[in-house]
């Protein structure tokens, strides 16, 4: 392992994603003080709708004519400076345009790190696990600095400090080394970047059925970061954003058990105790509404990792095992803009749909948020049961399954 370059991706990774966590889990408290709360939605929105476009910028024309490192240099430099002027713009149209120009920026640059990683390592496996959990780390720290200690859930502050990482990662990205464009010279079209083609050769009803639930599982999360920070503050939690770093801590522990639990329970019993978690956890924030029951709610945070890691990596476990080497990339990337595209868009928009329906004076009542809470739990209940309805495979354990990526 060349220690010097894994230093240098590593914190490349760490302040990518402390970026994205600046602004994250407190976007919406701040466009609450700036009556901006019917727009939450339409905020959370961009990031999803960027995904669904990112594959085809990566795909068509980053992968094919530029150089890794320049292409993310110029995107991380515009993502900052469209999140600098969205305070000047607060109340306005024009806030979330910029928005949506830091999100349209931003979200390709996701795949465009773990590519750029990936050619400048010799052991990937070993080697990308130690440069991506710098990316949680990354996330935890901004919440923690952002939160805890700048106490600036409701004001602009993160998106200037969120700017100032990302201005600041533009620059160091033209300082790495050079990674010529993957795919230069090679033709390709919209249909194998969007994953229509590798679908067309599938030929298992259960990955099929996975991938439906995989964009319902996502709906979960559309509603979660949007709402949770929202739904802290206004039943009197401090500091939202820092207690919601514990999500993703947890997301580091519950990484190390997936290997163990893997060979034990099985592909479909990890993934059905992903997707129940979904039913726990709003089910949780629920019951908790109406006396702010502090420790229902951090287990509800606290179980993120068991959310995301059990379910999606899980799910990239699976797609790895179920999937040709000729279509393995396809499918993966399937799986994001489903999930991070079409479910979480869903999620956001339908979970906007029920706030701004209950929604009083910029939030909602104790007894509201019992609802809210209550709709979105049954709704996980339903998808973890179409999905154990549904999922009926068998797959043999790989002796590799130790080397997981952090997700």
């Amino acid at each position: 392992m060349n220690y010097v370059l894994t230093g240098r991706l590593a914190l490349m990774m760490f302040v990518q994603f402390f970026i994205w966590g600046s602004w994250a889990t407190t976007l919406g408290n701040y466009m609450g003080t700036i009556g901006m709360s019917a727009s939450i939605a339409l905020a959370y929105s961009m990031g999803p709708i960027a995904c669904i476009v990112a594959p085809f910028f990566v795909g068509m024309v980053a992968d094919r004519f530029f150089h890794t490192e320049k292409v993310l240099g110029v995107l991380f430099l515009l993502s900052g400076v469209a999140l600098a002027f969205m305070p000047a713009f607060a109340g306005s149209p024009l806030f979330l345009t910029l928005l949506g120009i830091h999100a349209l920026a931003y979200f390709p640059s996701l795949s465009l790190t773990t590519s750029l990683s990936f050619h400048h390592m010799t052991n990937q496996e070993k080697e990308y696990p130690v440069v991506r959990v710098f990316g949680t780390i990354g996330w935890i720290v901004a919440g923690v600095i952002i939160s805890k200690v700048f106490q600036a859930d409701f004001e602009p502050t993160p998106l200037y400090i969120g700017a100032a990482a990302s201005i600041f990662l533009g620059l160091y990205c033209f300082t790495l080394p050079a990674t010529p464009p993957p795919a230069a010279g090679r033709k390709t079209s919209w249909r194998e970047i969007a994953g229509i083609d590798a679908l067309k050769q599938l030929r298992s009803r259960s990955l099929i059925v996975f991938l439906i639930s995989a964009m319902l599982a996502y709906i979960a999360f559309g509603t979660y970061f949007p709402y949770a920070p929202v739904y802290l503050a206004g039943v009197g939690i401090d500091n939202p954003a820092f207690q919601m770093t514990f999500g993703q801590m947890s997301e580091i522990f519950f990484m190390l058990l997936i290997p163990f639990f893997f060979r034990r329970l099985g592909v479909k019993w990890m993934l059905m105790i992903g997707l129940t978690a979904w039913f726990v956890r709003f089910g949780l924030f629920s019951w908790a509404a109406i006396d702010a029951t502090y420790w229902m709610i951090f287990l509800g945070i606290a179980i993120h990792g068991m959310c995301y890691d059990f379910f999606f990596v899980t799910g990239q476990i699976y797609i790895d095992k179920k999937t040709s080497p000729e279509i393995r990339g396809q499918v993966q990337g399937l799986l994001v803009l489903l999930s991070f595209g079409v479910g979480f868009l869903i999620g956001t928009q339908g979970s906007g749909m029920v706030f701004n329906s209950l929604v009083a004076d910029g939030t909602l009542a104790p007894e509201q948020w019992r609802l809210f809470w209550g709709i979105f739990s049954a709704i996980a209940l339903a998808f973890a049961i179409f999905f154990f309805a549904f999922f009926d495979d068998r797959v043999e354990d790989r002796e590799d399954i130790d080397a997981i990526p952090v997700g």
